[in-house]
């Protein structure tokens, strides 16, 4: 953020000293009150010494607030976030710079940034006579227990003359915007065991119908490998026509994230909410780091902006980018209206969609047989159920009841749909969970196995 500016207008130039002027201070007021009351008592008396010290009086704070007044667009300044993007419970440095872009030292300034509450307090610095052409750098630091987008800003100065007669305060235009997105944990790389062909460790290579190399010609284009020409195609089509090379295909991972909000109870840091997209951010990270074409999906339906045209995360080069984009997306995701999971369920019934993790609040049996549907379009399904009355239980606002609970009968449906289904009590790790699911993976793979050799 850079400010400077021209010489006010005319009509600026006298809003700008009636603003200087109401920027008088209480030693200001009171000098130009006993000049008024001096020359007044002056001219009644005929005592024209009198008369010089109140014009001086009441002179003075008028001269310092029009001085004051005519360097206000003099100073610049300038905000650096480091960094601009961080997790939740993790500090950023905000880092401030002022700029004397004048041919004369300022007097004492008085710097302040406006910060959302939950950021902290408000920073305030008190900077001394900053020389022609010179600089003060001053920084301070900002945290959040809760995700989201914070404006920082507008900076505001405050000058003040040598004289203490009038302060003025001066606010920038610009401001900058502090994302803090959700806590990301290091998941340990399980192999899955069971998922389908091509969706484990390393990536799946779609060879050509006929032998290694695609026969199927493309048009040439530049940069292409000369070896690669299709000759014979290109004597029929009667342009350069090159041939297909294998095509990598990457393995493919759908995060559902259940965000309806008569799925989950409380709110705050430590919530089955605030969990849940946790949980979704730091799987979405790991599976990134894997190799994964990635897509993020909700209840609604939606998914990250700025994702390929089939809907996943680029090549591994863009993949910095892609887990920004969905980060930024988590940071600012909040509860929906919604009441069902059908509409994520039309959009993964198109076909084949690989590994796909949910991570879902409370179900009754209608969305619990539908997100096991789900299990049939997928090479592979995790599921991670946060049951609200076992939330509520954990932290003791409910005693616990007899027989199956609500969450218990929704993993018990999904682990005969075909899922790896876990229940998450509070405060759980992630960490612990993904390989417990990947034990019980192993374990349900195991027993088809034993099941079908019988």
């Amino acid at each position: 953020m850079t400010t400077a500016g021209p010489a006010p207008a005319p009509e600026q130039d006298k809003s700008g000293l009636r603003t200087a002027l109401a920027g008088l201070t209480t030693r200001g007021r009171s000098f130009l009150a006993a000049g008024v009351a001096a020359a007044i008592c002056a001219y009644v008396l005929g005592q024209s010494d009198l008369l010089r010290v109140g014009l001086l009086l009441a002179v003075l704070p008028l001269v310092c607030a029009t001085v004051l007044y005519r360097t206000r667009y003099r100073v610049a300044g300038s905000r650096r976030l480091s960094p601009a993007r961080v997790p939740a419970g993790s500090e950023a440095r905000v880092h401030l710079r002022m700029d004397n872009v004048s041919r004369l030292p300022t007097g004492l300034l008085m710097l302040q940034d406006r910060v959302p509450y939950v950021l902290g307090p408000r920073p305030r610095f008190v900077l001394d006579r900053v020389e022609a052409g010179g600089r003060r750098e001053v920084s301070y630091r900002v945290r959040s227990d809760l995700r989201g987008r914070y404006p920082l800003g507008p900076l505001q100065l405050r000058l003040t003359d040598p004289f203490g007669m009038c302060e003025l305060t001066r606010s920038f235009s610009t401001f900058d915007t502090l994302t803090v997105i959700p806590r990301v944990e290091a998941l340990p790389p399980v192999r899955l065991s069971g998922e389908a062909k091509g969706y484990g460790d390393g990536r799946q290579r779609s060879l050509a119908l006929a032998g290694e190399d695609d026969v199927i010609p493309r048009g040439y284009r530049r940069g292409d490998d000369l070896r690669r020409v299709h000759w014979r195609s290109t004597a029929r089509y009667g342009e350069l026509m090159v041939r297909r090379e294998e095509q990598p295909q990457r393995a493919r991972c759908t995060v559902l994230l259940d965000t309806r909000a008569v799925a989950y109870l409380g709110a705050g840091p430590d919530s089955a909410f605030e969990w849940a997209v946790s949980g979704a951010a730091s799987m979405l990270v790991h599976m990134l780091e894997r190799g994964y074409s990635v897509r993020l999906l909700t209840d609604t339906g939606s998914s990250v902006p700025g994702e390929g045209a089939d809907g996943f995360a680029g090549s591994s080069q863009e993949s910095a980018d892609a887990a920004g984009l969905m980060m930024d997306t988590l940071a600012v995701i909040d509860h929906s209206d919604g009441m069902s999971l059908s509409s994520a369920y039309d959009v993964l019934r198109g076909g084949n969609e690989g590994l796909l993790v949910a991570f879902l609040g409370d179900l009754d049996e209608e969305q619990a047989g539908l997100i096991g549907r789900m299990r049939r379009r997928s090479g592979g399904a995790i599921a991670f159920l946060l049951d609200s009355e076992t939330w509520t239980r954990e932290s003791g606002d409910v005693p616990a009841a007899g027989g199956e609970s609500a969450g218990e009968e929704s993993l018990r449906l999904l682990h005969e749909a075909g899922w790896t289904a876990l229940g998450v009590p509070r405060g759980a790790s992630l960490t612990d969970l993904w390989r417990q699911a990947d034990r019980q993976r192993a374990g349900l793979v195991s027993g088809l196995g034993t099941e079908g050799r019988s």
